[in-house]
């Protein structure tokens, strides 16, 4: 029996006051608290920078957009591709490799995107291994030929859409499984083949998942920071960096950020009203076995090669480059410094990981206690941070806390002579608090789907028998959510090991984590050496991509039947 998300009640007699519980108030002081770095970030808008946005305006920001608009619209259009195109073969056609495609397709998950930048430059670039092998098997010069340049926008591009597809091919594949089988039997009676049943029919009904992938990935895109950097395309990623760092104007930084942030929120009031009121529903409570279509010769071989080209871009071949560098060059670092690295990284992102899950658990059950339309307004608003890049993050965070250590330094050296130097500005703690800010949706959305499985007459008989509300969530709740709880903790942390600039801009001094230290070798051309970090990152990677498509494959309609 389904049940609406307020206990049963409909949206119209939802409460807009609630009780003001302590559940409540926690919820709602989470929410201040996470929506801080965007009101410290809009405080700013109307500041005067001095002439300095004038500048930036008339000489960098139009190329700003102009990089950015390109990227977005690339990436979004290849990710649509590669990642609809993929979802749709693996789980609807029979041909060789299929099983094994499967889960293969979500490797580049593991990747981060400067991480495979470095890889192909050193593979690709003019002293790289194949231009040094295409030089001596022609007798070509330099000059004598040309070579496509990797640190290029459309290099930048490419690269990026190797790395996100996954998102879209994650949420398609899912899409796709739980399609009406009597719309697909209705279309095949009717003489349609595998491919115009693809765009008749399951892309229609797959066009919410769609939508959602794609914006993950556009959102991801508007993120970057060290792929960009690295091949100088200027971004407002990169823009805010510079400007803050090079150009030391936050008031400036601030407001390319808000613009920034403006492209993000334009993005997903888009992405809301391409739904509309439109709602897609399951016409069988039915679930049977999808029809395969059975793919033989050139087809057959143009399938597999199909979900093998982007596995091999964006996985095994810049895997192979780094695991191949490492071995022979590698980190000269490896042993001593490198492991106070590997043990930075591994704190941040395990407190990161365990403060964001325990927040979501916070949040979804204090809506789950005291549903209004302002419980669950705050709820959304702390989970937004995902939608939000790191960049923006950062100085948005870095902007209050900058002036509270002022402000305490200042009446330190009033009123007792001295000066105590950073305090919160110069610490991890900054630092965590970006990672929850930012990653705080992940963790959120695994939990209220979990806790939202729980039928309320469970939460109704704890009560009964004497459980207060903390009660029930320690001995029933989380017992049921535990597999939940574990999955989310792990994407939360391999997301914060692959983050980058939020690390970069408030890290505290001579505090250096993986993703730093391969950006920095990288930065200084050093790219043998950046492999060995780039490597442990990927390693990471691969665990919770092989039990996220575990999970997903023992989800799949009439697997465990």
């Amino acid at each position: 029996m389904s049940r609406s998300s307020s206990g049963g009640l409909p949206a119209a007699k939802r409460r807009l006051i609630p009780h003001l519980t302590p559940w409540t108030l926690l919820l709602l002081g989470i929410a201040l608290i996470v929506a801080l770095p965007i009101l410290s970030i809009m405080a700013h808008i109307v500041m005067p920078t001095g002439g300095v946005w004038q500048h930036l305006a008339s000489t960098v920001l139009p190329r700003y957009l102009a990089n950015t608009l390109f990227l977005v619209i690339t990436v979004g259009i290849g990710t649509l591709v590669i990642g609809t195109g993929t979802a749709w073969l693996v789980v609807m056609c029979r041909f060789p490799g299929r099983r094994l495609f499967e889960w293969a397709l979500l490797l580049p998950l593991a990747v981060p995107t400067y991480v495979i930048a470095y890889a192909y430059t050193d593979f690709l670039q003019f002293s790289g291994p194949l231009q040094s092998w295409l030089r001596e098997l022609f007798g070509w010069s330099h000059g004598d030929y040309w070579f496509p340049a990797i640190r290029s926008l459309g290099g930048a591009a490419t690269l990026i859409t190797l790395v996100l597809y996954p998102y879209v091919y994650l949420l398609a594949r899912a899409s796709f499984m739980e399609q009406s089988v009597c719309m697909l039997d209705v279309g095949r009676s009717l003489g349609r083949g595998p491919w115009r049943l693809f765009g008749s029919v399951a892309i229609p009904l797959a066009r919410p998942a769609l939508i959602g992938g794609v914006s993950l990935v556009l959102m991801e895109t508007l993120n970057e920071f060290g792929a960009v950097q690295y091949f100088g395309v200027d971004t407002f990623t990169t823009g805010i960096y510079r400007t803050w760092f090079g150009l030391g104007e936050q008031v400036a930084a601030a407001q390319l950020a808000a613009c920034l942030l403006a492209f993000v929120i334009a993005l997903v009031l888009l992405e809301r009203w391409s739904r509309g009121k439109r709602r897609y529903f399951h016409t069988s409570s039915r679930y049977q076995q999808l029809p395969e279509f059975h793919l033989g010769g050139w087809r057959a071989a143009g399938a597999f090669l199909a979900c093998l080209v982007p596995i091999l871009g964006g996985f095994l071949i810049p895997s192979g480059i780094l695991a191949q560098l490492a071995i022979e060059q590698g980190d000269a670092l490896f042993g001593t410094r490198f492991l106070t690295y590997a043990r930075n990284s591994l704190v941040l992102a395990s407190v990161a990981s365990l403060v964001a899950v325990a927040l979501a658990v916070v949040l979804s059950y204090g809506v789950r206690l005291n549903d209004t339309r302002l419980t669950s307004t705050a709820a959304r608003i702390a989970a937004m941070g995902y939608a939000i890049p790191g960049s923006v993050v950062a100085v948005g965070i870095l902007i209050p806390f900058a002036w509270l250590d002022n402000t305490i330094n200042t009446w330190l050296l009033e009123h007792r002579g001295e000066v105590i130097g950073l305090i919160f500005s110069g610490s991890a703690f900054i630092l965590i608090y970006a990672y929850v800010v930012r990653f705080l949706a992940v963790s959120f959305n695994a939990v209220e789907a979990s806790l939202g499985k729980v039928t309320p007459s469970m939460d109704a008989a704890a009560r009964t028998l004497g459980q207060t509300a903390t009660g029930t969530l320690r001995r029933v709740h989380t017992p049921i959510m535990r597999g939940s709880l574990l999955a989310a903790c792990i994407l939360v942390f391999v997301d914060v090991m692959k983050e980058l600039p939020a690390t970069i801009i408030l890290r505290p001094f001579n505090f250096d984590t993986l993703a730093v230290r391969a950006h920095s070798l990288a930065a200084d051309e050093r790219l043998a050496e950046a492999s060995t970090a780039s490597l442990a990152i990927v390693v990471v990677g691969i665990v919770p991509v092989i039990l996220l498509s575990l999970a997903m494959r023992r989800s799949r309609p009439g697997s465990g039947k």
